[in-house]
């Protein structure tokens, strides 16, 4: 079983651990350690309480400066730097950095220096990470001599596998995406003094605010051959959780509206089981919360305009979807290394 830690305690970081205990993975997974800058009783509190995604499944308790989870004890540190924690101690074999602090390796190879042997990042890294990984699509990139590897982030894991399942079928030659995506801890709830990008000092509820992107980065890292043919803009808008990705694409060969839907909803159900949705009914974004999936394309809402503009709306829990990944990711990892 792997020993595992958690470094950073928020969104994804309390998501990962939720996760853990409610879909089965406890049992391929300890967790031993948790970093997080704040108070042990506050981590308790925010453990048992979540507003997006409701109370947690089992009992959970403090002794000492200690999370007790059902038989569990987790231990809690409050370190700002990886030297400062002992971690190697504990025989942890694999750290899940949530902190979105570490995106550089000369950062991040502070982990390795104390000795923790394999760190799973939640965002997308600098490209001299030894991988990047969506989980569907190319995990059997993952080595066990690797030691540091990103699970990319949210959107490209919702966009890799719609643009593959395009790709494959009738060719991409070009597109462009709009994020929308919900509000998240870096926006003050009202006007605030707390950042360097101007607009995200205004109000997460107030406002759709545009924001930067590293989304056409993502894409051309995983699939070389689309560098400089995806456009990518994203807003946030004052929702707690569900984002949207609206995606234009030009095809290489003239399709169908059914068409494009019936080759998606067929990688729903082979390649990307599990991973990707497809459905027709009418939603409204509240209908994916807590979904794991990746995403799920809403048939509905899928148009094709002159034979080669597709146009598609692709739904994903930016949280709990993306917490369910990383979990896979390091299970794949941690197979790989137990054979």
């Amino acid at each position: 079983m792997l020993r595992i830690a958690i470094n950073g305690y928020g969104r994804i970081g309390r998501s990962v651990l939720r996760a853990l205990y409610e879909n089965g993975h406890r049992d391929h997974f300890h967790v031993v350690a948790i970093n997080e800058l704040s108070d042990i009783d506050t981590m308790s509190y925010l453990t048992r309480y979540d507003t997006t995604h409701g109370r947690f499944p089992r009992p959970v308790n403090v002794e000492g400066n200690c999370l007790i989870i059902g038989d569990d004890s987790i231990q809690c540190f409050s370190c700002v730097e990886p030297n400062d924690l002992n971690w190697a101690e504990l025989n942890v074999d694999m750290v899940l950095e949530c902190s979105g602090s570490f995106s550089e390796r000369e950062r991040a190879q502070a982990y390795l220096d104390a000795g923790i042997p394999r760190l799973l990042m939640s965002q997308p890294a600098a490209a001299d990470m030894d991988a990047t990984i969506v989980y569907g699509f190319n995990q059997a990139d993952i080595r066990t001599d690797h030691t540091i590897v990103s699970a990319a982030s949210c959107t490209t894991n919702c966009l890799i596998p719609i643009l593959d399942t395009l790709s494959t079928f009738a060719g991409v030659e070009h597109g462009v995406t709009q994020t929308i995506h919900s509000a998240m801890n870096d926006q003050p709830v009202i006007d605030s003094y707390h950042t360097k990008d101007l607009r995200l000092t205004r109000a997460a509820l107030s406002s759709i605010i545009p924001v930067d992107t590293g989304l056409s980065r993502g894409i051309s890292r995983l699939m070389p051959e689309l560098e400089g043919k995806i456009g990518c803009n994203a807003v946030r808008v004052p929702t707690l959780n569900v984002s949207v990705i609206d995606l234009v694409i030009r095809t290489q060969r003239n399709v169908t509206k059914n068409e494009i839907n019936q080759a998606l909803q067929e990688a729903a159900t082979l390649k990307y089981l599990g991973l990707m949705g497809f459905t027709q009914e009418p939603h409204a974004s509240v209908d994916f919360n807590h979904d794991p999936r990746s995403v799920i394309i809403d048939g509905t809402q899928t148009q094709v305009i002159d034979g080669r503009m597709v146009k598609l709306l692709c739904w994903f829990d930016n949280e709990w979807g993306y917490a369910n990944r990383m979990l896979d990711v390091a299970k794949h990892w941690a197979d790989l290394i137990s054979h």
